[in-house]
């Protein structure tokens, strides 16, 4: 039934289109690290990240709203039996939908903006490394002295261009995060792609902010984060470059969240009671296996090496207590019956 509506995959997801002009996400359970996949995968990691998401949208949707429609793989079959059954065909048997039922998402249709809109509030990671040589963060002046793990004096918003998979994202200036939107806007125009980029600065440190809140009170630390933005589509048609065809008179109106928001995958999660300045933080995200992969002659080019055991089951581990801690439901219970809920 996905095969003949497959579009293509990326690190994690596959990416479908329903023939009513809707995108289809399905999160696999594949990991990557160093901008390889991995041979191993990691168990029910798609569904913390599509419950994460799913978590995440409702939460931010004041701040803008994102492509997200529905969560039911019911939804899948329901639209081929009405076809079938108004063709006058006998219903089939669509077979179990357990595997897919806790990591998809219906989404609308966008043109995805080519920027990882970056946004960082502690000194850490290639931050933290550009920091010791430079005294900046990506460019940004930061003051002296701070130290690993440092919270900033205030949020910044780093951008970087979007790379293919297998390749690595380019820190870049908000200027030139500007130029790169103008060559990708029809016609080019900066005034229009200054516009929209001061918007996704705007909206993103604001996502930031609120996210950063709510983490803290569940006791996790937001070090930082990456959100990606597109345009909706007025009408479906195969997802693609956005064209002038196609352009509204303000593109920010178009402006949605796209693809995962706040996963251990896009963010940086510290766990608050043994945060300490001045080291690395232990980390609910896939630091886990770069520790580990960063231990082993490997050189970080495809294939990558296969997981151990433990390396597997601490890292289920950590992403299970993150979707737990973050969003106070129960990760067995969303399993079961695909709510969140405690």
């Amino acid at each position: 039934m996905l095969a003949e509506s497959y579009l293509r995959s990326g690190k994690v997801r596959d990416l479908h289109m329903l023939d009513d002009g809707r995108l289809l996400l399905v999160a696999s359970d594949r990991i990557s690290a160093f901008d390889v996949v991995l041979p191993t995968t990691i168990p029910d990691k798609g569904r913390v990240l599509t419950g994460l998401s799913r978590f995440w949208f409702a939460e931010t949707a004041a701040i803008v709203p994102n492509h997200l429609l529905d969560t039911s793989p019911d939804v899948l079959t329901a639209r081929f039996a009405d076809e079938l059954r108004a063709a006058g065909h006998e219903i089939p048997d669509f077979g179990p939908l357990d595997d897919l039922r806790g990591r998809i998402m219906v989404c609308r249709p966008a043109s995805v903006v080519p920027i990882e809109a970056v946004v960082r509030g502690y000194l850490a990671g290639s931050g933290w490394k550009e920091y010791r040589a430079t005294g900046t963060v990506c460019g940004i002046p930061l003051p002296a002295g701070l130290r690993e793990s440092d919270r900033l004096p205030e949020p910044i918003f780093t951008p970087a261009t979007k790379a293919e998979m297998g390749a690595h994202d380019e820190n870049i200036g908000f200027d030139a995060m500007i130029e790169h939107v103008a060559g990708w806007l029809p016609g080019g125009g900066r005034g229009a792609a200054e516009r929209l980029a001061e918007d996704i600065r705007e909206r993103a440190l604001r996502l930031y902010a609120l996210a950063s809140a709510i983490a803290a009170g569940r006791g996790i630390l937001l070090a930082d984060t990456k959100f990606e933005f597109g345009l909706a589509e007025t009408r479906p048609r195969t997802p693609g470059p956005y064209r002038s065809g196609d352009e509204p008179t303000d593109h920010r109106e178009d402006l949605i969240l796209i693809d995962e928001i706040l996963t251990p995958d896009s963010s940086r999660f510290w766990d608050a009671a043994s945060y300490e300045p001045g080291r690395p933080q232990a980390s609910f995200d896939k630091q886990f296996v770069r520790d580990w992969l960063e231990a082993q002659p490997w050189g970080k080019t495809a294939p990558g090496p296969a997981l151990p055991d433990d390396v597997v089951e601490g890292t289920r581990a950590r992403y299970v207590e993150a979707f737990e801690r973050i969003t106070g439901a129960d990760f067995d219970r969303y399993l079961r019956e695909d709510v969140i809920a405690p």
